[in-house]
């Protein structure tokens, strides 16, 4: 066989598998985009466990929606915020109160930690920590005992760095929340 049909071959393999691949990312991402949209809506209504509806604010490129409860009275604000983690990215959505304060609680949208330790982060011991915490003037992680203070969480044994990140995302996104002005953002 000579070189040029071996090259021809190849070719129009890689033509066909590559229509191929567009066509399956043009049939999923609708997909993916719909299936995304209904995990932030999730976990909006996980953060706030009170709330009924929301609206997505337009603040500095941050993802904020703003939690009402069945009345139509403000229950504070669900921040999507992200950052590294010991094996990737890591994605929070954070609820805090309407002064931004307290945190409500914290659920997470996307890890990629290490299974059996990292991924302890999305475990109840780990992420209940944060409800009612007070993130003033920022959250402490402490190692090896028992939180003292309202704004410190205890990492996780043998997964420090995926606990220290999740605190680092914590405090990152609030530290950039307050740092806009909520009360004029636009819909």
């Amino acid at each position: 066989m000579k070189v040029s049909h071996i090259i021809a071959a190849l070719t129009i393999i890689g033509i066909i598998a590559g229509g191929s691949l567009s066509l399956v990312n043009n049939w999923a991402s609708p997909k993916i985009a719909l299936n995304q949209k209904a995990e932030t809506e999730r976990a909006i209504f996980l953060v706030h466990n009170d709330g009924k509806k929301y609206e997505q604010l337009n603040i500095n490129g941050l993802e904020v929606y703003k939690v009402f409860d069945e009345s139509g009275n403000s229950l504070g604000y669900s921040l999507v915020h992200s950052g590294n983690g010991f094996q990737g990215k890591i994605k929070i959505m954070i609820g805090l109160n309407e002064e931004l304060n307290k945190i409500t609680s914290i659920e997470i949208l996307e890890q990629s930690e290490t299974p059996g330790l990292g991924t302890k982060i999305l475990e109840p011991p780990y992420k209940d920590q944060y409800k009612g915490l007070t993130p003033v003037p920022s959250i402490k992680l402490v190692k090896g005992i028992s939180p003292e203070n309202p704004n410190e969480v205890q990492a996780i044994t043998g997964a420090t760095i995926s606990s220290r990140s999740v605190v680092a995302i914590v405090n990152d996104g609030l530290a950039k929340l307050k740092s806009v002005e909520i009360k004029g953002a636009q819909k």
